[in-house]
């Protein structure tokens, strides 16, 4: 198939997907050239992409991908080591999520306050000064 149509069944650009190739993500099993140097991409490249796109979503970087994606080609890694890898993902995540739950509560006070000292100035200083105390 296609760059175009390979996009359009991923959802990914065919920036994106020429990104990929560059970067070793998809290989000769996945692509080939034809004579007038157009990619012709294989059936394994739609569900190689599809893999790529799954470890994205749970937050793997590009390092990451190569990694799994080398592993998974291999069979290297033990139930064992798959299962330690995934621990430590969810633990990352939710080192992350902390982070973003601290972000939203300093961005929620910053909004109380503003719209307290459009509505009532009195009150926005009674915040300011309640969350100085604390």
């Amino acid at each position: 198939m296609k760059i175009k149509e390979l996009a359009e069944k991923t959802g990914l650009t065919a920036y994106t997907i020429r990104f990929y190739e560059k970067e070793g993500l998809l290989d000769s099993r996945h692509v080939r050239r034809e004579e007038n140097d157009y990619r012709n991409y294989s059936d394994e490249a739609l569900e190689r992409l599809k893999l790529v796109k799954k470890f994205q979503g749970v937050g793997c970087s590009l390092a990451e991908l190569k990694e799994i994606l080398r592993d998974h080609d291999t069979n290297t890694r033990t139930h064992l080591q798959v299962i330690e890898w995934i621990r430590q993902k969810i633990s990352e995540i939710e080192h992350k999520k902390d982070e973003l739950d601290q972000i939203l509560g300093t961005l929620n006070r910053m909004l109380e306050y503003r719209v307290a000292m459009m509505n009532a100035p009195e009150e926005a200083n009674a915040l300011l000064k309640q969350r100085h105390s604390d």
